[in-house]
């Protein structure tokens, strides 16, 4: 616990001078869970936080949340366990927060009601896309193989960061699931110029959350030095 706590601290620190210069466009897929819910509120706060030290508001970074209904997953109250869920109430607290619908990759099962055009909408000005689609069924492979595609043909920048989270195999347990987790690793290194492929364990959201925010503080480390 102690150990977690300090992590927290260092990337709390971490992101405060990250917001400072540089805004950045983050695309979260399958960020209506727990872990999504989290690390977008973290993305949110950090930004405003140092917006009010500031007095302005020039760096505003992009948060787009990719989910297959948005506007199931923006309702007061959750009207449905078959989709992911923020709600009304998170949402206006977290107003830098946007949701856009999507086919997840599934272009026979869309749920969503103003999906088409989604990878010219928040694709080509990314900077990290972070895919935290869930399920280790097929779709999760079909979501995985349509981020990396549209991606490779609309991001204007070559070395747009990728991060994959995936559930340890301990907590996978049968091997289909850790072969469709290896597969989507698997696919990100083959493709991608920037890779982060993460592993935490099923319960353990603020870890996850941790390792995917010490990716993007790195990442913008790097950008600097590069600038």
């Amino acid at each position: 616990m102690m150990v977690s706590f300090v992590i927290s601290l260092f990337l709390i620190s971490s992101l405060t001078s990250f917001y400072s210069t540089h805004a950045l466009n983050i695309v979260i897929a399958g960020g209506t869970g727990k872990v999504g819910r989290l690390l977008s509120s973290t993305l949110h706060q950090q930004q405003q936080n140092k917006e009010d030290d500031n007095n302005n508001n020039t760096n505003n970074s992009k948060i787009t949340i990719l989910c297959r209904n948005a506007f199931l997953a923006s309702t007061p109250t959750r009207v449905s366990g078959d989709f992911g869920w923020l709600g009304e109430s998170f949402l206006n607290q977290n107003y830098s927060i946007r949701l856009r619908d999507w086919d997840g990759g599934d272009l026979l099962d869309i749920v969503g009601c103003d999906w088409m055009g989604w990878q010219d909408d928040v694709l080509p000005d990314a900077d990290v896309i972070v895919n935290l689609v869930g399920g280790y069924t097929q779709q999760r492979t079909m979501a995985c193989e349509r981020l990396v595609r549209e991606s490779l043909a609309r991001c204007k920048k070559p070395n747009v960061q990728h991060i994959l989270m995936s559930m340890d195999d301990e907590d996978l347990k049968i091997s289909l699931k850790k072969k469709r987790a290896k597969e989507c690793e698997d696919m990100l290194i083959a493709n991608c110029l920037n890779v982060a492929c993460l592993r935490a364990e099923l319960n353990d959201v603020q870890r996850a959350c941790d390792k995917i925010m010490d990716v993007i503080v790195k990442y913008k480390s790097n950008q600097e030095m590069n600038e």
